[in-house]
């Protein structure tokens, strides 16, 4: 069952979002080559726990970490190690937070370093699509819409779309219906309704679409081994259009870089 939130409930919802926001914006300038993915746990744990929050995902499903930390041919839920990323790595850095009973929970993917010009790509591609797809999350449309819209953008660049893993539905629970597929068809799926909350996350490979899991229960790889994006954002439906809870403009301060990309789905401005 899908839940609406009031617009008091969204407001709490965009705190827990921007506790994200902030800490995914601190491990920014911390992801350089020697860096390890156990240290950026540390960090983030603190950080989030200084904001007035507690972290999200740990011992969530029994989840051991702060951090997702999927570098490379890893796709999403990877458990943070003791090896140094090297130059040329990708991270996505998957954080969640819970403050105020409430959820925020988004992922952006980090270059490490100089990365490889195909790897640029995927990734500008995958965020690229995060944002058609965010389009598509308005009054009237369906799941199937933000889904079809993201397929279409990354197939049309040769990228295969998982289908395994996919967005929720966002609130008191981390994962809320419904599903967002990012594969689809228009016109199909639940309806959007006024203050719905959901994340959408592009799971976005080079090669294959095709996935596979580690032993370690957790783990998601691309069949072929080659490397897989990761952008996610926390989106609430007000007057009928998508409002953007979290931002990634803490990263982008943090990484020198200008970008208006946000600016189409912001109705009030961030004000922390």
């Amino acid at each position: 069952m899908i839940h609406p939130k009031t617009a008091e409930e969204i407001e709490l919802m965009r705190e827990s979002a921007l506790v994200v926001s902030r800490t995914l914006g601190m491990l920014a300038s911390e992801i350089k080559p020697g860096v390890t993915g156990l240290y950026l746990d540390r960090l983030a744990e603190e950080f989030i726990r200084e904001q007035g929050a507690t972290p999200g995902f740990l011992g969530m499903y029994d989840f051991p970490n702060t951090l997702n930390i999927s570098p490379n041919a890893q796709v999403v839920h990877g458990i943070p190690t003791d090896e140094p990323f090297k130059e040329g790595d990708i991270v996505s850095v998957d954080c969640g937070s819970l403050k105020n009973g409430y959820y925020g929970d988004h992922a952006f993917t980090f270059e490490v370093g100089e990365v490889a010009p195909e790897t640029r790509k995927l990734l500008q591609v995958t965020r690229e699509s995060l944002y058609v797809g965010i389009r598509e999350f308005r009054a009237g449309n369906r799941v199937g819409d933000v889904g079809y819209a993201i397929q279409q953008y990354c197939e049309s660049h040769g990228y295969g779309v998982v289908r395994e893993l996919v967005g929720h539905g966002l609130g008191k629970k981390l994962h809320e219906a419904p599903e967002m597929p990012n594969y689809g068809k228009r016109g199909r799926g639940k309806m959007f309704v006024e203050g719905m909350v959901v994340a959408i996350e592009p799971m976005i490979n080079m090669g294959t679409r095709r996935i596979r899991q580690l032993k370690d229960g957790w783990t998601i790889l691309t069949a072929d081994g080659k490397p897989s994006a990761h952008f996610e954002h926390n989106v609430a439906l007000i007057n009928g259009k998508p409002e953007l809870l979290s931002t990634f403009r803490y990263i982008y301060e943090a990484l020198g870089i200008s970008s208006d990309e946000e600016a189409e789905f912001r109705q009030h401005p961030i004000t922390s």
